[in-house]
């Protein structure tokens, strides 16, 4: 028979159980599910790099946020979002919600804020755009 977990030792077990959940980060997509959504018009990208890496050279159809002004940016009100980015604001039930940087990691930070700001389809291109220029070529 299992221990019922009462009180703080209750607590201490959802407090690992949240941590080993944030650890494991957002969920992926890999580069041949990315480029089924891309050809379906059925996800919308985020290039989490800065604006002078982003400028250098992105996927087709990325928005460019930097993951310094995302947390800002998936907070602000549709209008605002507009007007600042010249795109339409993500819903929280929106599906394919993909983020992605030059290596993975800001891509893994910024899916998983946005998980945690209740963006449920957010996830992780873990590639990157390091993985998405070899595969051009």
């Amino acid at each position: 028979m299992l221990p019922v977990l009462r009180g703080s030792a209750l607590a201490l077990f959802l407090g690992f159980a949240i941590a080993a959940r944030t650890m494991a980060g957002a969920p992926t997509v890999s580069l041949p599910e990315l480029r089924s959504l891309l050809a379906a018009g059925r996800v919308r990208l985020f290039d989490v790099r800065s604006r002078e890496e982003a400028a250098a050279g992105t996927i087709p159809g990325a928005l460019n946020i930097p993951v310094s002004e995302l947390e800002s940016a998936l907070q602000m009100e549709p209008a605002a979002f507009q007007a600042r980015y010249s795109a339409q604001k993500p819903t929280l039930e929106e599906e394919n919600l993909v983020f992605f940087c030059q290596m993975g990691r800001r891509g893994s930070q910024a899916a998983q804020l946005a998980r945690n700001l209740g963006y449920t389809g957010a996830r992780n291109y873990a590639g990157a755009y390091r993985e998405w220029l070899e595969q051009q070529g």
